[in-house]
C-alpha cells in the first residue's frame, strides 16, 4: 500500500533531481508525513544516513533530540515518558516525537510460591533449573563425529513450552520423592512485557525522542525543560536528561567560550610582537567586532540559528577580518616610517590597500556564495557557516577600510622627527 502510494511521487522527485531542478525537501517530508501517519504504530524520523548515524552516535537515538528518563521500575518509566510525550507535544518546532518503543513482547511471567516450595521441601534453584530446560533448553550431552562435536539438546516441544496449561503441569518432584505439577509451587501468568531493557549510568532509562524543524534546538529545550519542571513530577530516585545534539552543542558551546578568548588574545599577543605596539594591535582587533556585528546581522537576516556552525564561521571571520586589518595598517606604518606625512599616509593607505582587502574578501565570499544557496542535504550545517562569512566579511571590509584609517591617529605610529 504505501509502496503505490509514493511510488508516482517518489519518481517524480528523481526525475526533478536527474535533469536539476530544485527538489522541495519539505514538501516531499510532509506529504510522505501526511500519508504514512496514519498507519497505527508507525514511529516516523525523516533524516538523512549521515546524519542518523551521527546522531545514534552521540545519544544511542536516531534522532536529534533525546529526552531520557531515567529509574527503577519499567511502568513507571513508561507512565513518565507517555507523560512527557503528550506534555511536549505543542512545543513549536518539535517534530517526529514518539516514546522508545521497548514495550509489547509477550511473555510468560512464572513467580515462585517459596511457601509451597518450603512446605513440599522443594528447592527454588533446582526448581528454577528445571523450568530453564523446559522453555530454554539445556545441553545435557556432546556427540562427536570424527573432528566435530554437537550439543544434544533438551527442550519442551514448541506446543508445550508456548502454552501456559503444559508449563503448569510440569512436573516436579518433592523432598519426600511425590509428584508435584508446577502451578502447586508457581503460578504461571501470560504478559505483555518489555521487549528489552535499556540501561544507562548503572540505571534503567526510558526515552523520548524528536527532531527540531523550523526553530533553533536550545530554545526547544528550553521550552521542555520549563513544561518538564513545571507539569511533571517524578518519585524518589527519578530524573531527566536531555541528549542528542544538544548536549554535543552544550559541550562544544562550553569549549568555545573557553577557546574563543584564548584565540583572541593570541592574536593580540602576536599583533603586539608583529607591530612591536599595542595601540597598533588594539587598531587591528577592533576589526572583530565589526565582523561580528555583519555575522549577527546575517544570522538574523537569513532566519538561521546560532549554531556549532556558526559558531565556527565566527572563528574563521575573525581570522579573515585581521589578515585584513594587518595589511592595511601595515602599509600605513611603513608609509611613514618612509618620512610621508600621517594624513599623507592615512589617504595613500586607504586607496592602495583598497584592492589587496577587496580581493582577499571576495576570493573568499564567492568561493562560500554555493554553501550559502545550498537548500539540499547537507544545507542546514554548510549555511549557517557561510551566512556568518559572507555577511560578516561585506560589514567588517566595509567598516575596515573606513574606519581604521579614522581611527589611525589615535592608535597609529607618530612620525620620527
Amino acid at each position: 500500500t504505501i509502496y503505490a502510494r509514493f511510488h508516482g511521487k517518489i519518481v517524480e522527485y528523481a526525475k526533478t533531481f536527474i535533469y536539476g531542478k530544485h527538489v522541495d525537501i519539505t514538501s516531499l517530508i510532509e506529504s510522505m508525513e501526511e500519508n504514512i501517519s496514519q498507519f497505527p504504530g508507525v514511529q516516523l524520523n525523516f533524516s538523512q544516513p549521515i546524519q542518523n548515524a551521527f546522531d545514534e552516535l552521540l545519544s544511542g537515538i536516531k534522532t536529534e533530540l533525546a529526552i531520557k528518563v531515567y529509574g527503577e521500575d519499567l511502568e513507571t518509566l513508561r507512565d513518565k515518558a507517555t507523560e512527557i510525550k503528550n506534555r511536549i507535544d505543542r512545543v513549536e518546532g518539535l517534530v517526529d516525537l514518539s516514546v522508545e518503543q521497548s514495550f509489547g513482547q509477550p511473555q510468560f511471567q512464572i513467580k515462585i510460591n517459596r511457601f509451597a516450595c518450603s512446605r513440599y521441601g522443594v528447592n527454588v534453584a533446582e526448581l528454577l533449573e528445571k523450568i530453564e530446560i523446559a522453555v530454554g533448553g539445556k545441553a545435557i550431552d556432546q556427540v562427536f563425529l570424527n573432528t566435530r562435536r554437537f550439543d544434544i539438546n533438551l527442550r519442551y516441544k514448541k506446543k508445550f513450552r508456548n502454552d501456559p496449561d503444559s508449563l503448569r503441569d510440569l512436573i516436579i518432584r518433592g523432598g519426600d520423592g511425590e509428584l508435584l505439577r508446577l502451578s502447586q509451587l508457581a503460578e504461571v501468568k501470560h504478559v505483555t512485557g518489555p521487549i528489552q531493557i535499556n540501561r544507562e549510568k548503572n540505571m534503567r532509562r526510558w526515552i523520548i525522542q524528536a527532531n527540531i524543524r523550523g526553530r533553533d534546538l536550545g530554545s526547544v529545550v528550553s521550552d521542555i525543560k520549563k513544561i518538564i519542571k513545571e507539569q511533571i513530577k517524578f518519585p524518589p530516585g527519578y530524573f531527566v536528561e536531555i541528549g542528542g545534539q544538544f548536549e554535543n552543542q552544550e559541550r562544544a558551546m562550553a569549549k568555545l567560550k573557553l577557546i574563543v578568548p584564548i584565540s583572541i588574545a593570541l592574536i593580540l599577543l602576536l599583533l603586539y610582537m608583529t607591530f612591536g605596539s599595542l595601540p597598533n594591535a588594539f587598531l587591528i582587533i577592533l576589526n572583530i567586532p565589526l565582523a561580528l556585528i555583519g555575522g549577527i546581522f546575517g544570522l538574523y537576516l537569513f532566519g538561521e540559528y546560532l549554531s556549532v556552525p556558526a559558531s565556527i564561521g565566527f572563528i574563521a571571520l575573525f581570522g579573515i577580518a585581521v589578515q585584513n586589518g594587518v595589511v592595511l595598517v601595515s602599509y600605513i606604518n611603513r608609509l611613514i616610517r618612509d618620512g610621508m606625512d600621517m594624513d599623507d599616509a592615512v589617504i595613500r593607505g586607504g586607496v592602495t590597500r583598497l584592492r589587496p582587502v577587496l580581493m582577499t574578501a571576495l576570493t573568499t565570499v564567492l568561493g562560500l556564495i554555493p554553501l550559502l544557496l545550498s537548500k539540499g542535504i547537507g544545507a542546514e550545517v554548510q549555511r549557517p557557516l557561510a551566512v556568518v562569512v559572507v555577511n560578516g566579511l561585506i560589514s567588517s571590509t566595509f567598516l575596515t577600510l573606513i574606519l581604521i584609517p579614522v581611527l589611525y591617529k589615535w592608535f597609529g605610529i607618530r612620525k620620527e622627527v
